[in-house]
């Protein structure tokens, strides 16, 4: 037995739980890690929750029953608890006033303003000629940049350019006059 292996059990003889730590930590780490990675998001807090997570088994070792569960997942049950725990201590807080500022995401109203501009956006692109709602459609609809809707359609690209800015001018213009702007 090495010095470390005897620092490492202290005073309580780790043959009576089974457990080979070193072996644990090798084996585990990894899983441990990346699950705090990805449910945080943050690789430096999802290392220092690691170490929290195997500091606190390691406290908890007594306590380990290998008729419940197997060590892996009784060591990843206290990385999801270390993980939840941090998250509440570290929740952002808003205060109350500050809701009455902003409308529900999907409220009613909300919806129903949506539901009107964009009535009002499809008969603005209906007055459109065709060709400039093929170009809008080809632009905002499939996504494409000016050099793909010239190759699509055998414009020049600054004509493509040039006809876009020109459009949605129109559409501006046109969506402030139904508005009364």
């Amino acid at each position: 037995m090495t010095a470390h292996d005897q620092s490492l059990r202290g005073t309580v003889d780790l043959a009576k739980f089974d457990v080979d730590w070193n072996a644990v930590f090798r084996q585990e780490l990894p899983r441990i890690y990346n699950y705090l990675r990805y449910r945080l998001g943050d690789n430096a807090l999802a290392e220092d929750l690691t170490s929290a997570t195997f500091e606190k088994a390691w406290r908890a070792r007594t306590g380990y029953k290998s008729d419940l569960a197997a060590f892996s997942t009784w060591l990843l049950t206290i990385a999801r608890n270390t993980a939840t725990d941090y998250l509440r201590a570290h929740r952002p807080t808003l205060e109350l006033d500050a809701l009455l500022d902003y409308p529900a995401p999907d409220s009613p109203h909300e919806a129903y303003t949506r539901k009107t501009q964009l009535e009002q956006l499809a008969a603005l692109l209906g007055q459109l000629a065709e060709h400039e709602r093929d170009l809008v459609a080809l632009k905002y609809g499939a996504e494409l940049n000016n050099r793909e809707i010239a190759d699509h359609l055998g414009m020049s690209e600054s004509n493509v350019g040039t006809s876009l800015y020109r459009i949605v001018g129109k559409l501006r213009q046109a969506w402030k006059e139904s508005n009364g702007d």
